[in-house]
């Protein structure tokens, strides 16, 4: 991926030089080692300075950006942490300049006087770096660019928190490129192009696709898949949703993947499940869209299939392992019941009783039936607990999953036992999944109760497994 930048680059660097006008368009290529040592620094800098300083015109300015953009992608990853301590350092607001302006902003008398005055204030509140960033927005592939780039910072921040500010400057101007009305919603076929197939087996972050057959079955017809796509990033899909037309709501995700299993007519199908939601770039990361994907893919089906009566998912439930494995530290009733229930299950088996926390922490445990059935309860009655009840330090729910779902007004159905036997399905959730029911007259009134009071919309099945609890 990083050698198709590069290329890319490239190609832009020679589109900028053919351009003709009457710019000034003799720049120097940027040579840096791949670490960025201390000895580049000042090459960097000079070429930072040389694109803020706008000479020569627009040409010229979008020539000395895709030269530095190359040289971005020709670091490694200390050279890139290097790269952006040095625009988090040296290309931050100038705080003399901003008490300046906000001085004169103060002693500013009259109308016209106050207004350049605020001008001037504002336009020290922007860092110099910003300016930068925007340079890149202008080139060929430079929206996807500023994109991977922000994956890097990220990165990169884990290490070093004081680049969170050059973060935050890249984020806002992202999320004003990908505002929702930017972006086009188109239907994945399998006879959409290979290399956009190929990025959706890629990308595919909830099921694997194992195979070009098991995408077909996952694009046939009596299935959909939806992408949120850039103007500015052809072929590059943001977001994608794959949906399954049903009869009644499904509990169990390999019956959605089989292969085997004969088709519905999508027309008579009363059901659509969202069975998987997958992010596509990294650098997208804090930069929302989602929800408008799910509501935008509902108003598709309705119209296009009016038998239509539910619209659901079928979510794993990724953070309840983790909670589960802290909650056995502490004294939780129904875990001492299910240890009870292991300890019988296990008396007449040669390995012996292992513990709760041994046992789902083998992926085998899920073949034998007696395990299965004597753990189901209590950890149902626990699933349910953990997506209604536990929250985070903030007051919302502790699974990012629920969040999402709530956040865009559906409501926890009900939990599937077993409906994910698979390794991570197992790993993450103790093999269980939910259904979130998107109930169309409610779904403006749950969001609202959710982001206003916190309130996580239950259905009645799951406050009743919640009771006492």
């Amino acid at each position: 991926m990083a050698r198709q930048q590069r290329n890319f680059w490239v190609r832009a660097l020679d589109r900028v030089r053919n351009w003709r006008g009457d710019d000034d368009i003799n720049v120097r290529p940027v040579s840096v080692d791949r670490e960025l040592r201390d000895s580049d620094l000042p090459l960097i800098r000079r070429q930072i300075d040389a694109c803020l300083a706008d000479r020569g015109g627009a040409v010229s300015a979008r020539l000395r950006a895709a030269e530095l953009g190359r040289a971005y992608l020709g670091l490694n990853g200390k050279g890139r942490a290097r790269f952006f301590a040095l625009l988090a350092r040296e290309y931050d607001i100038d705080p003399d300049e901003v008490d300046k302006a906000s001085a004169a902003l103060r002693a500013a008398e009259g109308e016209a006087e106050r207004r350049t005055a605020r001008r001037r204030l504002r336009r020290s509140l922007v860092p110099p770096r910003v300016h930068l960033l925007t340079q890149f927005n202008s080139l060929d592939r430079g929206v996807k660019f500023l994109v991977d780039m922000r994956a890097d910072l990220l990165r990169a921040a884990r290490e070093q928190p004081e680049l969170r500010d050059l973060d935050g400057d890249l984020q806002e101007l992202l999320r004003g490129w990908f505002d929702v009305g930017f972006l086009e919603m188109a239907q994945i076929t399998f006879n959409s192009p290979a290399s956009l197939l190929e990025k959706l087996i890629d990308y595919e972050a909830v099921h694997e696709i194992r195979s070009w057959k098991d995408l077909k079955n996952r694009l046939d017809s009596d299935r959909r898949c939806f992408s949120f796509m850039h103007p500015n990033m052809p072929g590059e899909p943001l977001i994608f949703v794959e949906v399954a037309l049903v009869n009644g709501m499904t509990d169990n995700v390999h019956a959605l993947l089989d292969e085997a299993a004969p088709e519905v007519d999508p027309h008579a199908a009363d059901t659509a499940i969202f069975y998987s939601i997958s992010n596509c770039q990294a650098g997208l990361a804090g930069v929302g869209f989602g929800d408008f994907l799910i509501k935008r893919v509902v108003d598709r089906l309705s119209q296009r299939f009016p038998n239509l009566k539910s619209f659901a998912t079928l979510s794993p439930i990724p953070g309840f392992r983790r909670w589960l494995d802290g909650a056995l530290d502490g004294e939780e009733p129904l875990l001492a019941e299910a240890e009870d229930r292991l300890i019988r299950a296990t008396a007449r088996k040669e390995s012996g009783h292992q513990g709760l926390k041994a046992i789902l922490d083998d992926p085998g445990w899920a073949d034998d039936g007696d395990l299965v059935e004597a753990v189901r309860e209590p950890l149902i009655r626990l699933g349910a607990r953990y997506l209604a009840r536990e929250k985070d330090p903030r007051g919302r729910p502790l699974d990012p999953v629920a969040r999402f779902h709530l956040n865009n007004g559906a409501r926890v159905e009900r939990i599937n036992w077993m409906g994910d036997r698979s390794e991570s399905g197992l790993r993450q959730s103790a093999g269980m999944m939910v259904n979130y029911l998107y109930k169309l007259d409610e779904i403006e009134k749950n969001h609202e109760a959710f982001r206003g009071e916190g309130k996580v919309v239950a259905s009645p099945q799951i406050s009743r497994l919640c009771k006492g609890l």
